[in-house]
């Protein structure tokens, strides 16, 4: 009776072990899923810099012309004097490496 005894209590303090080695393996892998996804968002913010920097500077000309971004949608924002000038800046944001989508509200100035 009492070997009986003695292997119940080793296989549950065995199967105690194997729950908590489980567990400390999940709790490890969503910290890694959280880092990675931090990571990732930090990556795409910079991108999102870096891409709104270089748009503002080839429409340099173009002051009145806003320009935003994020996870790789450029929103452009302002009043520019006419059409042409308004198609111009979506063609140049979106030429864009990165460039996702090019949001335009950006209206035309009345005369």
């Amino acid at each position: 009776m009492t070997n009986t005894k003695l292997i119940a209590r080793l296989l549950a303090a065995a199967t105690l072990s194997v729950a908590s080695i489980a567990s400390v393996y999940a709790a490890d892998a969503g910290q890694q899923d959280a880092a990675m996804a931090g990571a990732t968002k930090a990556a795409a913010s910079t991108t999102d810099a870096a891409i709104t920097a270089q748009i503002k500077s080839a429409l340099s000309d173009q002051k009145q012309i806003g320009v935003s971004t994020a996870e790789g949608v450029v929103v452009l924002t302002g009043s520019v004097p006419n059409t042409d000038i308004g198609t111009k800046a979506i063609q140049t944001a979106s030429a864009v490496p990165g460039v996702k989508e090019v949001k335009s509200e950006l209206t035309v100035a009345s005369k």
